[in-house]
């Protein structure tokens, strides 16, 4: 039989019992909106907690750290005899990164870095009249940090660049600021570990989202940091890298650590538990929301069993004027195809204002000053799946009741009427 023919006995069934197939196509739409819905704004919240994490940790985080000799001086002579070691102690040393400047040139020209940030930390102490607070100084190379290391989102007050522009100037976690009653503009003293002291400028506050940090980190240029220690410019205790390719860190790492001599730790064994948190969350937002659409997939099939069932009359009397079964089977799969597709239509747009709706809600919360309202991710997989899966699960639903209704006989049913 034509095409037109069988597509214009679908339509008519269709706008026969218009209230059944919009009652099916609000199901698809309800299920495809809030698939989509839910999927943007879990993933957008992830985004949100894996950049709290993610981005102030480095893919790569080079280090010395300080510890004793596995193999003592005491073994090496006495390898066959038996000897006793107790007590003991690492090796003193400075935690400087050795042979820094040939590492960082050799890290620039790797084609899978993205950048390099060489670092210097010291422990401190803020003193503020008789008041002295425990913190953690480090000096960074402002332009780097603030490009590849989001160092720059997280100044809540202030400017970054005041750390070049301004001599002596330092950027400090809110926390400390509220702890020390301090302002932009007021002057900081810092102790540093060998009891001598400078005054720098608060020129900026940060903060982190981890009240823990913001408590007691800050910030200064690395040559500044450099000076109050009393180092030379290639005195570095860490250097982050980040990468192009993050999957890669485990193997940058390893091969750092084995060339140079240094400890290396990749992001994924530093975020090994964030990780599978990340993970266990998209999980279970996929399984709800495939939930949702199959539950709309019932519907349909529900509500074609009974259009099937109505339209008995309608089947004899379309397969006695020479309609074959497979004609039959194609009118109740292009209603419920239409369906699919009418519904997944409408839930993809429905799903999107939705979305824009929830990301338009303020979200307000002191640990978090930059956040100004609920994030909510816009990826067009959500969509493209959503409605993929609309799609197969209306054909299915409708191909069992078309295929039951293609075996009918014309006979059988007048008869029985």
């Amino acid at each position: 039989m034509k095409g037109g023919a069988v597509t214009g006995i679908a339509w008519a069934l269709m706008m026969a019992k218009w209230r059944q197939t919009l009652v099916a196509g609000l199901g698809v739409m309800f299920g495809i909106t809030m698939f989509v819905t839910m999927l943007g704004f879990m993933t957008g919240l992830n985004h949100l907690l894996d950049g709290l994490i993610l981005n102030r940790t480095p893919h790569v985080r080079i280090y010395h750290e300080l510890k004793a000799t596995p193999l003592q001086p005491v073994q090496k002579v006495l390898q066959d005899q038996q000897h006793f070691i107790r007590s003991i102690r690492p090796l003193v040393s400075k935690n400087k990164i050795r042979n820094s400047e040939a590492l960082t040139a050799y890290l620039k020209k790797h084609p899978n870095v993205a950048g390099v940030a060489p670092r210097v930390s010291s422990q401190v102490f803020y003193s503020l009249g008789t008041s002295n607070l425990g913190g953690t100084l480090q000096g960074v190379d402002v332009a780097t940090e603030s490009a590849k290391f989001h160092l720059a989102d997280y100044v809540t007050e202030g400017d970054i660049t005041n750390l070049i522009n301004v001599p002596n100037s330092i950027i400090i976690g809110k926390g400390i600021a509220d702890i020390m009653l301090l302002k932009i503009g007021d002057p900081l003293e810092i102790i540093m570990p060998d009891a001598s002291s400078k005054r720098l400028k608060v020129v900026g506050f940060f903060q982190s989202g981890i009240k823990d940090i913001d408590k007691v980190l800050s910030y200064t240029d690395v040559s500044n940091l450099q000076s109050m220690m009393d180092v030379p410019s290639d005195h570095f205790t860490e250097i982050y890298v980040n990468l192009k390719d993050m999957k890669q860190a485990p193997v940058l790492a390893g091969e750092i650590s084995k060339m140079f001599d240094v400890d290396a730790e990749d992001i994924q064994k530093a975020n090994s538990q964030f990780e599978t948190g990340t993970k266990v969350r998209t999980i279970i937002s996929y399984s709800v929301g495939i939930t949702l659409l199959i539950v709309a997939g019932f519907g349909i099939y529900n509500i074609l069993n009974m259009l099937i069932y109505e339209k008995m009359d309608t089947i004899a009397i379309l397969k006695a004027m020479g309609y074959s079964g497979s004609d039959v089977k194609r009118i109740f799969s292009i209603i419920s195809v239409s369906i699919g597709i009418g519904g997944g239509i409408a839930g993809m747009l429905m799903g999107f204002i939705l979305s824009n709706v929830i990301d338009q809600i303020p979200f307000n919360t002191a640990s978090l000053p930059t956040v100004k309202t609920y994030p909510v991710s816009y990826n067009p997989g959500f969509y493209a799946i959503a409605f993929l899966f609309s799609f197969v699960t209306t054909f299915f639903a409708g191909y069992f009741p078309s295929r039951k209704a293609s075996q009918m006989d014309p006979v059988s049913i007048i008869r029985g009427k």
